[in-house]
């Protein structure tokens, strides 16, 4: 009589009952918990750019601790920002990294750029200049390679489109003047804003660059459309020609 008791606890703690469910909880619940209730209170700001990234890996990843994998991440990348920048396939070189984590981090990305474009399209670029530069950084989706944008703006300077044309490599990435003034007939735009990446991440205009936003200008004219600036966007800046007095 006395034992029966004693055999139906430890039965209940080694089968399954409340009190071992907790035991056997991975410790990384906790944190994660932690981490969504810091976000929930004090937003993105209070958390470091590998927190942010656990909390979007725990989505892809549910059943695993991704904490060292988020700081895999930021340690071959550098940044959240160039993290959510990278190339699926180089992403999945990472250990942890597989297609359907990389591809979910992707989506993310696209969504962040796709809102950072409505807050521009449709609006006068001049007014919403701030704007303009978040979606310019963000817009920049390889930070390996140089990649060159045109925002087409109509008579009010409102941002008709926003079109890559040209890829390159580390360092160049070919623009033809000619090109960018067919399109931008094409769209009926009467101004235009360059936009192009400077993989180094230092946004001081180059030579070449000098070199080829004059040419563009010159295309331009006889055509009646602007050149309103051209941005170099770098790893922590954007520098503008127009700012610097370059155009």
């Amino acid at each position: 009589m006395a034992q029966g008791p004693r055999q139906t606890t430890l039965r209940g703690l080694t089968d399954g009952g409340a009190q071992g469910g907790v035991a056997d909880q991975p410790h990384y619940h906790g944190h994660r918990e932690r981490l969504r209730q810091r976000f929930a209170d004090a937003g993105a700001d209070a958390l470091a750019d590998y927190e942010m990234l656990e909390l979007l890996l725990a989505r892809a990843l549910p059943r695993q601790d991704v904490k060292p994998i988020a700081k895999a991440l930021i340690a071959e990348f550098g940044s959240f920002a160039d993290v959510m920048a990278a190339p699926a396939p180089r992403l999945m070189e990472v250990k942890g990294i597989k297609e359907k984590t990389a591809l979910e981090l992707k989506i993310v990305e696209a969504a962040s750029v796709r809102m950072l474009r409505n807050r521009v399209i449709n609006r006068p670029v001049i007014s919403s200049w701030s704007a303009l530069l978040d979606y310019a950084r963000t817009a920049m989706s390889d930070p390996q390679r140089e990649e060159f944008h045109v925002l087409f703006l109509d008579k009010k300077n409102r941002l008709i489109d926003d079109e890559i044309l040209g890829k390159g490599t580390v360092d160049h990435a070919p623009v033809y003047p000619r090109e960018i003034m067919k399109r931008a007939l094409q769209l009926g735009a009467t101004a235009i804003v360059l936009v192009h990446n400077h993989p180094s991440g230092d946004p001081t205009p180059s030579r070449a660059d000098i070199d080829m936003t004059r040419q563009v200008i010159e295309a331009g004219k006889p055509l009646g459309i602007m050149v309103h600036d051209h941005l170099v966007v770098g790893a922590n800046e954007v520098a503008s020609f127009k700012s610097l007095g370059l155009l």
